[in-house]
């Protein structure tokens, strides 16, 4: 993998999701998972592992999507664990990661739930 710049903070994920993601990158988007991490999408499926994160959003990727930067709700930290959140622009309701603190100070993510939607 290519070297890519890390998250110095947890909230940073957010911000570097969208610039990647709006160049089309899924490799740099695949850089802000650990190599175990697990992501719930798409809806009701779950894909894990870095390799699987990357394939999907190759897939995604092909359709061009823009993404919106969204405002970070206040993060929960407890040493080199945390949890992040935004309310999502696209009504896919809240989004929310657990991330880790890793041994060179960045922070990827471990868990991703890109939507969460309030049950009818």
């Amino acid at each position: 993998m290519a070297a890519y710049q890390g998250a110095e903070k947890p909230e940073d994920l957010t911000r570097l999701f969208v610039e990647r993601a709006n160049a089309g990158d899924a490799e740099g988007i695949a850089a802000l998972y650990e190599e175990g991490a697990v992501m719930a999408y798409p809806p009701g499926e779950v894909t894990i592992g870095r390799q699987a994160i990357r394939e999907l959003w190759k897939k995604v990727l092909e359709h061009a999507p823009h993404f919106e930067e969204e405002s970070p709700l206040p993060t929960l930290v407890s040493d080199d664990i945390a949890l992040t959140s935004t309310i999502a622009k696209d009504g896919a309701g809240a989004r929310a990661q657990v991330v880790r603190r890793q041994s060179d100070g960045t922070w990827q993510r471990v868990l991703d739930q890109p939507e969460f939607v309030s049950p009818q």
